[in-house]
């Protein structure tokens, strides 16, 4: 089956069917997520419902449940085409139950959005550290890192459920400026983690492409989003991890690997 099984035994990491649930409803990294949420957005801790150490009080579960129920809607509906009535039916909570977590639907969105860049920061993040343990070439590293992320790609269930960054952005005139800022500084944020592992390759094999890193790595995130719209637009899974090894090959061009 087209992007499955893409990592040689040497270099495989078993992932299971639903990789991204798994890796970001595991304890360990959404406490790791949370401690990072509250340092960046929150030092103070003014909005925190409980604190960084009782993050598994029934507080904070229902809080979660309330982010992730809301994101599953929006991404189906878009932001507009969701009401507060709406994720409060199907999380089967009060309205008080609502209120008591946020302040309203524009504060719900602004959490929403610090949530979503937080969990992809971080499963980014632990992708690069899986591909440092399995090769000390920079090169190889960066090669090993797509080849995880295109596996964890293929071994979703169904098509990738959507960006909320781009569900976001295409309602843009929905949110204030702080939602905004977010958008781009995730977006920013990425660039950064892709851009680090390109300039550690580049100390070592010169590019035989002369375009800036910058734009290069901004390529990976337009391969990602715009392989998410077509694989839900055409059905088709398998066209964001094909989208991801596509571009892995043009690295490895760029690079003198081939």
């Amino acid at each position: 089956m087209p992007g499955k099984h893409l990592i040689e035994s040497s270099e495989r990491r078993v992932f299971p069917s639903n990789f991204l649930l798994f890796l970001f409803l595991n304890k360990y990294l959404l406490r790791l997520a949370k401690r990072i949420y509250y340092s960046k957005y929150d030092p103070s801790g003014k909005n925190r419902t409980v604190s960084t150490e009782n993050m598994g009080t029934k507080g904070e579960q229902t809080r979660e449940h309330i982010l992730a129920t809301a994101q599953s809607i929006i991404l189906q509906r878009g932001y507009a085409g969701t009401s507060i009535e709406d994720i409060i039916s199907k999380a089967g909570i009060t309205k008080g139950g609502f209120f008591y977590h946020f302040d309203g639907k524009k504060d719900l969105a602004r959490h929403l959005m610090q949530r979503y860049l937080v969990q992809y920061e971080a499963f980014f993040n632990s992708l690069v550290e899986r591909a440092e343990t399995l090769s000390e070439d920079p090169l190889q590293r960066l090669l090993i890192f797509l080849m995880l992320l295109a596996e964890a790609m293929a071994d979703l269930p169904c098509t990738h459920p959507g960006c909320l960054v781009a569900s976001f952005t295409y309602e843009s005139q929905q949110f204030d400026d702080d939602v905004r800022e977010l958008s781009a500084e995730g977006m920013l944020a990425w660039r950064r983690i892709f851009m680090r592992q390109l300039e550690r390759a580049r100390e070592k094999y010169p590019l035989k492409v002369d375009r800036p890193l910058e734009e290069i790595a901004d390529m990976l995130t337009s391969i990602i989003e715009g392989g998410i719209i077509m694989a839900k637009v055409l059905d088709d899974q398998h066209i964001l991890p094909n989208q991801l090894l596509q571009y892995r090959n043009y690295l490895r061009l760029a690079f003198g690997d081939l």
